[in-house]
């Protein structure tokens, strides 16, 4: 950790400043309104990481739905959360050891419900296109070369309305290529808040329920960046949306975006 920190600090004095996000479709990016993110999709009610619960998250009145990004053994980019193809298809196995036409012949939906069967494992170029024009997009990169990841949002002139989360030695690579892109780590704690602050000129920082704490939190606000906090389990109820929302949050990522949408527009600080 001490060399990376060392290789942030020298590289962060010669990055440039990121340049702002243009407004996105949908949700309007004025800073006032609370951004709903679909964990994995809409995925209490459809399979995981899937079209189905990707199109239901837009249908839900959510501003982004999450996706995992995996790479198959020939350099496909697929959507899965587990490393593991066993929990959520009909396959077994390491991700990383199939090829994207193995992967491609599972049944993504079958476990899940039967009405749901034959449903596929999807790429990330199937979701970008799915998502473009209606729903911003969480990137959660499990394993992706950073490059190959770039090219594939660009691709899909999505290079405005996503957000990437991953490991801070990836997110660092993809600032280095292309600092306009949102790139988010997990703040973690106030110093190394600060120093991917200083390395990445964050615009959004993550946050889950170990770090989004006072410290940590002063972080983000004294940067001007903006805050996304899981508020998944226990914490996914109006109780824990309205104190984060307090706490300075300007998304929340759940497992109930539509009653996350109809909260916030209760309350006035929806988008839509």
């Amino acid at each position: 950790m001490r060399s990376f920190i060392l290789k942030l600090l020298i590289g962060s004095t010669f990055v440039c400043n990121m340049a702002f996000a243009q407004t996105a479709w949908t949700p309007k990016e004025d800073g006032k309104t609370i951004k709903v993110i679909a964990h994995r999709g809409e995925h209490l009610h459809h399979p995981e990481n899937t079209l189905p619960a990707f199109q239901a998250a837009i249908d839900a009145g959510a501003d982004y739905f999450e996706l995992d990004v995996r790479t198959t053994s020939d350099g496909k980019f697929v959507l899965m959360h587990d490393s593991t193809l066993d929990r959520t298809t009909n396959g077994t196995g390491e991700v990383y050891k199939h090829t994207f036409a193995e992967i491609r012949a599972l049944d993504a939906g079958i476990k899940f419900s039967p009405t749901f069967a034959g449903t596929k494992v999807p790429t990330l170029d199937e979701a970008l296109d799915l998502a473009h024009g209606k729903i911003n997009v969480y990137v959660d990169t499990k394993y992706a070369d950073p490059q190959q990841l770039i090219d594939t949002i660009v691709r899909h002139d999505m290079q405005d309305h996503v957000v990437i989360y991953g490991n801070p030695f990836f997110l660092y690579e993809v600032h280095k290529i292309r600092p306009t892109l949102k790139v988010m780590p997990e703040a973690l704690s106030p110093d190394i808040c600060k120093l991917f602050v200083r390395a990445m000129q964050l615009q959004v920082i993550a946050f889950d329920a170990s770090d989004f704490k006072d410290p940590v939190i002063a972080c983000a606000k004294d940067a001007n960046a903006k805050i996304f906090v899981d508020r998944l389990g226990d914490a996914d109820n109006p109780e824990a949306w309205q104190k984060a929302i307090d706490e300075g949050a300007a998304g929340i990522q759940t497992n109930l975006p539509a009653e996350l949408a109809v909260y916030l527009r209760a309350h006035n600080m929806a988008t839509h």
